[in-house]
C-alpha cells in the first residue's frame, strides 16, 4: 500500500506562483509513474502532469499548463511548480502514484493510477 499526502495549496492572485508537494509513504519503493491531477466542481479530474521513475525517464504536462507548470520528483517526494497562475487554475489538485509505467498513451487516464491522496486547494484570483 501506498499513501499520499498533498501539501502547498492556497489562494493567490492571477501571476502568482504556487509550489505544491506530495509525499509517499508506505510500499514506495514499488511506484513508477507518479502525476499530478485537478478537479473543479462538477468537472472531470483532468491530468495535468506526470513523470516516470525518479531519473526523469520521461515527464508529461498537459496543453495548458506547458511552459508554466514543471514537475518534479525526488524519491518519494513529488512535486508541481506552478508559475503565471490564472484563474482557471482554480482546482483541487491531487496527487496519484501507480506501479506501473506510464506514456504518453496512458498518463492522462485515471485508471492507469492505483494511489490516490485526498487534495490540496489552489484558488487564483483575478
Amino acid at each position: 500500500q501506498v499513501h499520499l499526502v498533498e501539501a502547498g495549496g492556497d489562494s493567490v492572485q492571477t501571476g502568482g506562483s504556487l509550489k505544491l508537494s506530495c509525499v509517499a509513504s508506505g510500499s514506495t519503493y514499488g511506484i513508477n509513474c507518479m502525476g499530478w491531477f485537478r478537479q473543479t466542481p462538477g468537472k472531470e479530474r483532468e491530468a495535468v502532469a506526470a513523470i516516470v521513475g525518479t531519473d526523469y525517464i520521461a515527464t508529461y504536462l498537459t496543453d495548458s499548463v506547458k511552459g508554466r507548470f514543471t514537475i518534479s520528483r525526488i524519491n518519494a517526494k513529488l512535486y508541481l511548480q506552478m508559475s503565471e497562475l490564472k484563474p482557471e487554475d482554480t482546482a483541487t489538485y491531487y496527487c496519484a502514484a501507480a506501479p506501473t509505467t506510464c506514456n504518453s498513451g496512458t498518463w492522462q487516464r485515471r485508471e492507469s493510477f492505483q494511489y490516490w491522496g485526498l487534495g490540496t486547494q489552489v484558488t487564483v484570483s483575478s
